[in-house]
């Protein structure tokens, strides 16, 4: 006989909407309604039922069952809480279909979702199917359920669409599943259903649907469904507030989170956490902190998401101290043994710096995961130990750790650093041969790395090949364009960018740079114009971008305006200002913004007083160089490096102290460089002392051998004391060295295109119109009295070879060209790559008075203004 208890059968379940405590229903962790009944028996796990032992007589299954069928469907229900689904199908198995109840089919169902077997689950529904019993009562929920809870989302809808459902708990059920997989508008789309048909939401829903909502940043919707749980009197109910704080928070809204949080009177510890981590998602860690702060006060018992939440706002603000507190305590509360804690622990202490730490607990960890891995190598990266990320990657796939996308990423990020193209296009192929390639956050990593390794070849077929391309790809090909001295390419991606999808704060602050570069100023009101409908002006980025713009365009007084017009000012912002009147020559505007900085309680940095040393340099104010040379180390205590001892030198030379200079660099108390030597060199050209240039010379060739415009230098200062024979001998040694001279280029905007004229070239457009004006201008410069130096020659010749050489030099060409093509009032901007000469300067200084036009020319040193025959630089260039 059967070793079983006979009971009595079980009722039907019955779920109603609202649970009190000791129903026969019970709700799994997910916050549903589980059709389970209590038992004196305990389920066995879903890998235990075969090993369950039942004694049963021989040949039991081939025997007819001997007993009433309701005690028959007893015994499968008996089984069924006993969670022994193997004997449960067996007995199905040899059963009539008439034989088994409509309760009994619910139990098997229950079975199948407890253990998650959808194999046995289908059985039964096509059990059922094949069977009169029909699913428009009990079993049509049950089934959906059973396909549910086996992750089967698409038959469990099927069946759901097909049954009359009043039932709350299965729009739950469907609600989160949707949820579960990312697809938010389904679950909108039942919630909105639900009420159309009158079914009553309960708190379960409303925390679902606020998720969904967070998810899709419907702030209105959020709103409404607020209004209408409040209506319901679920205003009060804890995990119903804790779901719209938590959207709120998700939604940016921080202020309406806080006054929830402020009118609760029963706050859990999931409250707190939610206020935690929510302040953190929404870069304010520090308030994050005081929230912790409080709840310690309030003695409310922390727990592992508090652990955590704390933490990651230690991460965003760099408190180390709390995060080493926070350590201590997880040890002695024993959770120093979770995956998460310590995951969150190598972020925290790699973030903070100190990768010892980090190392540390990386070492002690059992068991390495792709989490932890990935964290040390972002913290190798981030520290400059590019070579150590490197190394533990390797280790890691050899360990037999999977790299995901994250580490990859991560990876890749640490090759750009430290500019290891050879490691990136070994990761590179490994990216190919694990069909890795089309993600697109691995895509703009690898754009990445080749733009910083200097490969933009290799970038731009990336970007090409990208089937979808995010602003994160735009913005990384236009920054990579920009910081490899290509702005052309950087602009022509701009506007091919806003073709396909709308450029954000980062784009303008990458392309803008570019603007810069080409003095484009159209171009660069352009870029303005988008920013201004966009509303993205108040960025700091952006409006400190945007003044370096119209400053390095020169346009000094638009910028000047913009700069007034910036609400918060940074150091950023005054050194940029500071800056531009630097490379313009106002060197007493400069002295009065840093003056102004300091009174509104700024710190200068050591920029700050490279900027201002400049500034000083460029206007011949040697005094005030050098008080603020003395400011710097006495009042800041800022140790000068070699740029500001460069200035210094300049400042020197420029005003004729050589010797003063000379012995300035000798009692350096850091190893000057060839540019300290170069900036005295340009001072002996300045007040044509050719002994100390041969001096000095010597230096800058010894510590920049192919650097050709030292050779330069002194071959024009031996041209202008008429030295041919040296002059000689110094073209002999460039032979040598193979050295070459960079092409002299000058470029002007005309509507919007750049036209260039290269040194040698002599196709340009109106090529016989610009020859002409510039031989009347020569023509009418003689009658004035006016000859050209042609001392700066690098070759003795005849005075009409000069003459022509002379006249095509490009800054020349380009002002002739924007005189003739752009309107009678407008500035002529002309840039130039190398220095202006002295004649060319003379050149523009006559023209603009003779022609009534204002020319501003930047060369590779500064700006000149020429207005009614003067320039701006006043002698100081």
């Amino acid at each position: 006989m059967l070793l079983i208890t006979q009971t009595t059968s079980t009722n039907m379940w019955v779920s109603p909407p609202h649970h009190s405590q000791g129903e026969d229903s019970i709700r799994n962790h997910n916050g549903f309604v589980s059709f389970i009944k209590f038992s004196r028996i305990s389920r066995l796990s879903s890998n235990a039922y075969n090993s369950y032992t039942t004694v049963l007589p021989s040949g039991f299954s081939k025997q007819p069952i001997n007993q009433p069928i309701r005690d028959f469907n007893t015994q499968i229900r008996k089984f069924c809480e006993m969670g022994n689904l193997k004997m449960v199908m067996d007995l199905v198995s040899n059963a009539k279909k008439s034989e088994l109840e409509l309760a009994t089919y619910c139990s098997i169902l229950q079975l199948c979702a407890d253990v998650k077997s959808l194999d046995d689950g289908r059985k039964v529904h096509s059990i059922i199917d094949s069977s009169d019993i029909g699913i428009h009562n009990a079993l049509g929920p049950k089934l959906v359920f059973m396909y549910l809870s086996c992750g089967d989302l698409t038959d469990g809808r099927r069946i759901f669409d097909k049954i009359a459902n009043e039932k709350v708990f299965l729009w739950n059920m469907l609600l989160n599943e949707y949820a579960k997989i990312g697809n938010f508008e389904e679950s909108i789309i039942l919630y909105e259903k639900m009420q159309e048909l009158g079914v009553e939401a309960n708190s379960y829903t409303f925390s679902c649907i606020l998720k969904c909502y967070a998810a899709k940043k419907s702030v209105a919707q959020g709103e409404r469904v607020h209004g209408y749980l409040l209506r319901l009197g679920f205003g009060s109910y804890n995990p119903v507030v804790n779901s719209l704080i938590s959207f709120y928070f998700k939604c940016g809204r921080t202020d309406s989170a806080c006054k929830l949080f402020d009118k609760m009177c029963d706050r859990d510890v999931i409250t707190w956490n939610s206020m935690i981590s929510g302040y953190t998602v929404n870069n304010l860690a520090d308030k994050g902190i005081e929230v912790f702060i409080d709840m310690l006060t309030m003695g409310i018992r922390v727990d592992l998401a508090t652990i955590i939440s704390v933490l990651a706002a230690c991460v965003n603000i760099g408190v180390i101290s709390l995060g080493r507190s926070l350590h201590a305590y997880a040890i002695k509360a024993g959770l120093n043994k979770e995956i998460t804690v310590n995951n969150i622990l190598l972020d925290m202490y790699s973030k903070c710096g100190d990768m010892d730490s980090a190392t540390q607990i990386f070492h002690n960890l059992g068991e390495r995961s792709v989490v932890s891995c990935t964290s040390m190598i972002a913290g190798y990266a981030r520290d400059g130990l590019s070579d150590k990320a490197i190394a533990l990657f390797h280790e890691m796939k050899m360990e037999g750790i999977k790299p995901d996308i994250f580490s990859v990423t991560s990876i890749l990020h640490a090759c750009a650093c430290s500019g290891s193209l050879e490691n990136g296009k070994e990761l590179h192929n490994y990216i190919r041969a694990n069909n890795m390639d089309l993600n697109v956050p691995v895509s703009n990593a690898l754009m990445d790395m080749y733009a910083k390794s200097g490969s933009m070849d290799d970038a731009l077929s990336i970007f090409s090949q990208m089937p979808i391309k995010d602003t994160v790809s735009w913005n990384t090909m236009i920054a990579g364009y920009s910081k490899n001295s290509m702005p052309n390419e950087a602009i022509h991606l701009f506007v091919a960018m806003q073709q396909e999808l709308k450029p954000d704060i980062i784009t303008v602050t990458c392309v803008l740079p570019s603007c810069a570069s080409l003095a484009a100023l159209d171009r660069g009101r352009e870029v303005h114009a988008h920013i201004l409908r966009n509303g993205l002006a108040l960025d700091n980025h952006v409006s400190n971008a945007l003044v370096d713009m119209y400053v390095k365009c020169g346009a000094l007084v638009l910028a000047r305006s913009l700069f007034d017009k910036t609400p918060v000012k940074n150091l950023v912002s005054w050194i940029v200002m500071i800056a531009g009147y630097g490379m313009h020559g106002f060197g007493r505007e400069a002295i009065a913004a840093f003056k102004e900085m300091r009174k509104t309680g700024i710190v200068p940095d050591e920029v700050s007083f490279i900027s201002i040393l400049c500034a000083c340099s460029h206007s011949g104010l040697l005094h005030e160089g050098w008080r603020f040379f003395d400011i710097m180390r006495n009042d800041c205590k800022i140790e000068p490096k070699l740029e500001h001892y460069a200035c210094m030198v300049d400042l020197l030379a420029r005003s004729g102290k050589l010797s003063k200079a000379y012995g300035f660099i000798e009692t350096m108390p850091i190893e000057p460089n060839a540019a300290v030597w170069g900036a005295l060199l340009r001072g002996c050209r300045i007040h044509h002392d050719i002994k100390l240039a041969e001096k000095v010379a010597e230096h800058a060739f010894e510590l920049e051998p192919d650097n050709m415009g030292y050779y330069v230098l002194l071959a024009n200062i031996y041209a202008e004391a008429q030295k041919w024979e040296e002059v000689k001998e110094l073209k002999e040694r460039i032979g040598r060295h193979s050295l070459r001279k960079n092409p002299d280029c000058s470029w002007i905007e005309v509507k919007g295109k750049h036209h260039i004229f290269v040194d040698g070239v002599n196709s340009y457009p109106q090529a016989k119109k610009i020859d002409s004006l510039l031989k009347k201008w020569s023509t009418k410069m003689k009658e004035e009295g006016y000859f050209l130096r042609l001392n700066y020659a690098l070759t003795k010749g005849e005075q009409m070879q000069k003459e022509t050489t002379f006249c095509g030099h490009t800054e020349r060409l380009a002002m002739a060209f924007g005189i003739l093509s752009l309107p009678p009032r407008k500035v002529i901007r002309i840039t130039k790559n190398l220095r202006v000469c002295i004649d060319c300067h003379e050149v523009a200084k006559y023209v603009s008075k003779m022609v009534g036009r204002e020319i501003v020319l930047r060369d590779s040193n500064r700006f000149h203004q020429f207005k009614n025959g003067s320039c701006s630089c006043r002698g100081y260039w």
